[in-house]
C-alpha cells in the first residue's frame, strides 16, 4: 500500500509541475542606425536591431511585455510558425487577432512554443517588418528529448531586404493614384548587416563597385562564420524579406536540407537553397575543405530582375586568418527568372519519417484565383476578384462575442469563373474591396489551391509566398496553367508530403494545401511579400467558434469590441 501511496504522490508530482516559463520586457522605439552603412530609422527592441533571439524548448511558455515607445504608431508582433494552440488572441495579426498596442501602452502576448523548429517574430501593422521589426525564434526539443539531428555547432542566419525610403513613403506610395512602386530595395542583410555602394568581393569581382572598408564596430560589418575543419553545422535560416525572394550557396561546400518552417523533411542535398519571404529552414555542412582558406556566402535575389547586389558574409576556417578575404568570386545566383530550377528544388522537399500523414479526402475546398486589379485608379491584389481590406475591430473579438455589424459575415467567394483566362492581363480589370471572412467548422479537412494568374501588364506574373497562420499544412503539389479539378488531384503526393506554413505559388501555376481546422480561432492566410499584402492580397480563416476559450480584454479594446467590453462590464 505504501509502494502504491508513493507512485500516485510521484504521479501527481509530474502533472503538477510547473512549466518552465521564459518572460521578456520589450521596447520598441525608432532609432538611427546603419544596416548597410547608409543612416536611416530603423525599428529596434531593446536599443537592438534586429530585435533579441529568442532561445526556448519545445514546451516552454513565453511571455513578453510589449511597451510600444512609438510615438505616432500602433504595434503588433507576428510570432511566425507558433501555432498559438489555445492563445488565438496572441497571434499578433493586427486587426484579426488583436488592436493595435496604442503608443505608451504595454501589451502581455503569453503562449506555448509546443515544437521544436526554427522560426522568427515580425510586425504585423502597416509596413513595420520592412523598417526591420524582426528576429529569430529557435526552439530546440523539448527537456529529455534527443535531437534527431547530428551536428557540431549551429549558426542562425536571419535574411531581410532594407530600403533607404521611409515605411511611412513606402505606405503612401503604395496607396496613390496612381501608385508609385517601392521600387527594388537597396541591399540585402545577413543578421541585419549588410553593404550599399561597396562590395566585399571588389577585388575578386568584375563589378564597379569599390572595396568596402570598415571601422571599428561598424554596425554594418559582416558576421562571419567561425567553423573548424570537419565538422558538421547545423545553419538555420529564416527569410523576412518585405519583397525579395533569395538564394543561398556557400562556396564550395554542400548544403544538407534538413528542416522546412519547423518540421523535419526527408534530406537531400543541394549546391544552393532557394528561400522565399515567411519561409524557414535548417542545413547541414560540413568543413572539408581546404582549412587554410576562407569562403564566401552568398546570398543573391531570385524571382525578380535583380537590381539589389547579392549580400555577402565569410565561412571562416578559425586556421585561416579571419581577414583572409577568398581569392575567387563569390558563387553567382542562379538566373532570377529560372522558375523551373526554383520549382526543382521546392518539389525535393518530401516530410521526413514519421511525419503525420495528411487525411486521403477534404470536406471543404477553396480555389482562389490570385489577381492584380484596378479599384478606381487604384492598383490592388485580389482574390477571387476580392481585395481584403481590414475593419477596424479584430475579427476574434467580433466572432467570439457575435458582433454583427463588424464585418460582412457573408463569405466570400470560395470560386473564380473557370473561363477566366489566366495568361493574359484581366479583360475587366476592376475589382471589389471587402472584409468577409471563410468560416469552417471544428475538425474538418480543408484543400486551398491558389491558382497564379497574368498581373495587369502583360506577360507579367510574379511568384507569392503564403503563409497561413495557426497552422502547419501539407502541400499536395504544384502544377502548370490553371488548375483542372478532377483531374489535377491524380498527381497529389499523399504519401509524404512535406507540412509546411508558408509555400511558393509559381508564375501561371497553381498550388495545393491541405490543412484541418483542428485550432479554434481566426488566422490569416495572406501574401507574405509586405506591400502586397498592404495592397489586399490575403484572406481570413475563420474555425471552432464555439470552441474559441479565454480572450482577454486588452487584446480587444478597440471599434465595436471596446464598446461592448465597456458595457459588459459596466454591469
Amino acid at each position: 500500500m505504501a509502494v502504491l501511496w508513493i507512485v500516485v504522490v510521484a504521479i501527481l508530482i509530474i502533472h503538477t509541475a510547473p512549466v518552465a516559463t521564459k518572460e521578456y520586457y520589450w521596447e520598441v522605439e525608432y532609432m538611427f542606425g546603419m544596416p548597410d552603412c547608409i543612416e536611416g530609422p530603423i525599428l529596434a527592441i531593446n536599443g537592438t536591431f534586429p530585435g533579441p533571439t529568442i532561445h526556448a524548448v519545445a514546451g516552454e511558455t513565453i511571455v513578453i511585455h510589449l511597451t510600444n515607445k512609438l510615438t505616432t504608431e500602433g504595434l503588433v508582433i507576428h510570432w511566425h510558425g507558433i501555432r498559438q494552440l489555445g492563445t488565438p488572441w496572441a497571434d499578433g495579426a493586427a486587426g484579426v487577432t488583436q488592436c493595435p498596442i496604442s503608443p505608451g501602452e504595454t501589451f502581455t502576448y503569453k503562449f506555448t512554443v509546443d515544437k521544436p523548429g526554427t522560426h522568427f517574430y515580425h510586425g504585423h501593422f502597416g509596413m513595420q517588418r520592412s523598417a526591420g521589426l524582426y528576429g529569430s525564434m529557435i526552439i530546440d526539443v523539448a527537456e529529455g528529448q534527443k535531437e534527431r539531428l547530428r551536428y557540431d555547432g549551429e549558426f542562425n542566419l536571419l535574411l531581410s531586404d532594407w530600403w533607404h525610403e521611409s515605411i511611412l513613403s513606402q505606405e503612401i506610395g503604395l496607396s496613390s493614384r496612381p501608385m508609385r512602386w517601392i521600387g527594388e530595395a537597396q541591399s540585402i542583410l545577413i543578421n541585419g548587416r549588410g553593404q550599399f555602394n561597396c562590395s566585399l568581393a571588389a577585388q575578386v569581382s568584375n563589378i564597379s563597385l569599390p572595396m568596402c572598408t570598415f571601422k571599428e564596430n561598424d554596425q554594418c560589418a559582416p558576421q562571419k562564420l567561425n567553423v573548424e575543419p570537419n565538422k558538421t553545422y547545423r545553419i538555420r535560416l529564416a527569410s523576412t524579406t518585405a519583397l525579395a525572394s533569395l538564394n543561398l550557396a556557400v562556396q564550395g561546400h554542400k548544403l544538407v536540407v534538413v528542416e522546412a518552417d519547423g518540421n523535419y523533411i526527408t534530406p537531400f542535398t543541394t549546391d544552393d537553397i532557394d528561400i522565399y519571404s515567411g519561409e524557414s529552414y535548417s542545413v547541414l555542412l560540413t568543413t572539408d575543405q581546404d582549412p587554410s582558406q576562407n569562403y564566401w556566402i552568398s546570398v543573391g535575389v531570385r524571382g525578380r530582375k535583380p537590381k539589389t547586389p547579392p549580400a555577402l558574409t565569410i565561412l571562416n576556417y578559425v586556421i585561416a586568418p579571419a581577414s583572409k578575404l577568398p581569392s575567387s568570386p563569390p558563387p553567382v545566383t542562379p538566373l532570377w527568372n529560372d522558375f523551373n530550377r526554383s520549382k526543382i528544388f521546392s518539389k525535393k522537399i518530401y516530410a521526413a519519417m514519421g511525419t503525420p500523414s495528411p487525411p486521403l479526402k477534404f470536406r471543404k475546398r477553396l480555389i482562389l484565383l490570385n489577381t492584380q486589379n484596378k479599384l478606381d485608379g487604384f492598383t490592388k491584389w485580389s482574390i477571387n476578384n476580392v481585395s481584403l481590406t481590414v475593419p477596424g475591430t479584430p475579427y476574434l473579438g467580433s466572432v467570439k462575442y457575435k458582433l454583427k455589424n463588424a464585418f460582412n459575415w457573408k463569405s466570400p467567394p470560395r470560386n473564380y469563373p473557370m473561363d477566366y483566362d489566366i495568361m493574359n492581363p484581366p479583360p475587366f480589370p476592376n475589382t471589389t474591396q471587402g472584409n468577409g471572412i471563410f468560416i469552417f467548422p471544428f475538425n474538418v479537412t480543408v484543400d486551398v489551391i491558389i491558382q497564379n494568374a497574368n498581373a495587369l501588364d502583360a506577360n507579367a506574373s510574379e511568384i507569392h509566398p503564403w503563409h497561413l497562420h495557426g497552422h502547419d499544412f501539407w502541400v499536395l503539389g504544384y502544377g502548370e496553367g490553371k488548375f483542372r479539378s478532377g483531374i489535377d488531384e491524380k498527381s497529389y503526393n499523399l504519401r509524404n508530403p512535406p507540412l509546411r506554413n508558408t509555400v511558393a505559388l509559381f508564375p501561371y501555376g497553381w498550388t495545393a494545401l491541405r490543412f484541418v481546422t483542428d485550432n479554434p480561432g481566426v488566422w490569416f492566410f495572406h501574401c507574405h511579400i509586405e506591400p502586397h499584402l498592404h495592397m489586399g492580397m490575403g484572406l481570413v480563416f475563420a474555425e471552432g467558434l464555439k470552441r474559441i476559450g479565454y480572450i482577454p480584454d486588452e487584446a480587444l479594446g478597440c471599434g465595436l469590441t471596446k464598446h461592448f467590453l465597456m458595457n459588459r462590464n459596466r454591469h
